[in-house]
């Protein structure tokens, strides 16, 4: 079992994370106000853009391959390098997704 350092870029926050445990679960462990909601890999709360190093995420369903490289579902994420992580950024399939949703929740027409 490898561990391994996890920095979130923008908060000051490093966590430690073997690569036999979830991103999420050890930001839990630690307290980290990590947002997250269904823990299978296909909501998207819990993206993290990928600034530097390697993680595995084979269940991470909700990102497509090319998404995969650059971004991490730190619910199925485990880490097979140090890593930087910029957390609460989303990929560009559901960028639009966000923004077609007005301040106060409604869905704008297209």
């Amino acid at each position: 079992m490898t561990e391994y350092t996890i920095e979130f870029v923008g908060t000051g926050e490093t966590i430690t994370c073997t690569d036999k445990e979830t991103i999420l679960s050890r930001c839990l462990e630690e307290g980290i106000a990590q947002e997250y909601s269904c823990r299978v890999g296909m909501c998207l709360a819990c993206s993290a853009e990928i600034i530097a190093g390697e993680v595995t995420q084979p269940a991470a369903r909700g990102l497509t391959e090319e998404e995969a490289e650059n971004y991490a579902l730190t619910c199925m994420a485990r880490p097979q390098s140090d890593l930087k992580l910029d957390r609460g950024k989303y990929p560009p399939s559901i960028e639009g997704d966000l923004e077609a949703v007005s301040s106060d929740g409604a869905v704008a027409d297209d």
